[in-house]
């Protein structure tokens, strides 16, 4: 199912908030960096950079946000805390929670990120691509999305 196109439909825990993601990627990416173990208990697994206007949120009411740095915010259930997205402001794409789509939607890993941020239990048995964080940094400010 490995690149795979589609609308998926997703729900938090206890759904409350259920996202629609039009045209969705069944490739996922996984980020290692500290902010996203901390927020998550591991490394992240997404559906990764998918366009605002390709997602319906209903049960908008029960989702938080927390502003985590200059250019991304991350949402959560407000009622049962399940993490949704992490929202890239600059680009306007969201990265959400491959595990809303669990166990219907079968994915693929296309891309490990932060890479030198990965603790050494994380490490994960899918031979992918790898970037390291000053790469992910540099390829966002050569794209003009940011300035670390």
């Amino acid at each position: 199912m490995t690149g795979k196109t589609e609308m998926l439909e997703g729900l938090c825990l206890c759904g409350s908030v259920r996202l629609t993601v039009m045209q969705a990627s069944h490739n996922i990416e996984v980020c290692h960096c500290s902010m996203c173990q901390s927020w998550s208990g591991g490394p992240l697994f997404c559906l990764h950079a998918v366009p605002e206007d390709a997602i319906t949120i209903t049960g908008e009411e029960h989702v938080s946000r927390y502003r985590s740095s200059e250019w991304a915010e991350r949402a959560f259930c407000g009622r049962c805390g399940s993490n949704l997205w992490y929202h890239f402001i600059p680009g306007g794409t969201r990265a959400v929670m491959a595990g809303m789509f669990m166990p219907q939607e079968e994915f693929a890993i296309s891309m490990q990120i932060f890479v030198d941020e990965r603790r050494s239990w994380a490490r994960l048995a899918a031979e992918t691509p790898e970037k390291t964080g000053t790469e992910v940094i540099d390829e966002a400010n050569a794209a003009g999305s940011v300035s670390a």
